[in-house]
């Protein structure tokens, strides 16, 4: 039996999902479309006929999973759904993402390139995800009430950042304490906000 030709959609995911791998473990520098190639199991040719170049493939992949990451935040967070369920249930889903996503993850906030222009890409598509995430903070309980709601999704997103670059190098720590550590940090905070409190210096 012949085996079943793979559509151009599928032979693009799995050339993204090879890629992705080969860019986590080499990072851009020492990737190479032949290196992809081998790993989708396709010719160098046949990857230049979906991405016209590393650079285009690379800017693919980060915008990839940073916009399946802000979905999966969105789907989670604006629910009508109350605000000590929605908020675990999210931060369950990222754990699950970044579990079963190791790569992706790694590319997108642990890779450094060495390549001027990717790097740029690199900060570019970061950038665009504070600003993508700073409306979901204002749909936060208490969320609404902070003067600099982009300051606040990045000092979430990086925290979140962080805790998922060191549960990589402590896999046995099971998911429910990863989501448990962020809910016991994060949470906190905006309930506080929600029922009034807040901090300032004094004058």
């Amino acid at each position: 039996m012949s085996k079943r030709r793979l559509s151009a959609a599928e032979r693009r995911e799995v050339i993204e999902h090879a890629a992705t791998a080969v860019f986590a473990e080499r990072g851009y520098m020492g990737a190479s479309i032949d290196d992809i190639a081998r790993r989708s199991g396709v010719s160098a040719p046949v990857v230049y006929d979906h991405f016209e170049s590393k650079a285009a493939l690379h800017r693919r992949l980060l915008e990839r999973h940073r916009d399946e990451l802000l979905a999966l935040w969105q789907q989670h967070l604006l629910t009508d759904d109350a605000p000590s369920e929605r908020i675990p249930r999210a931060l369950d889903a990222w754990a699950r993402y970044v579990e079963s996503h190791p790569y992706a993850w790694k590319m997108l906030f642990r890779e450094t390139t060495g390549d001027p222009e990717a790097a740029a890409v690199h900060r570019e598509v970061l950038a665009g995800s504070r600003a993508m995430l700073a409306p979901l903070v204002g749909a936060l309980p208490g969320g609404a009430g902070l003067p600099h709601s982009e300051m606040a999704a990045e000092l979430i997103r990086s925290g979140l950042t962080g805790l998922a670059l060191w549960w990589q190098d402590h896999p046995d720590v099971p998911r429910a304490q990863i989501v448990a550590t962020a809910m016991n940090v994060l949470w906190i905070g905006f309930e506080r906000l929600a029922a009034g409190e807040g901090w300032a210096p004094a004058s």
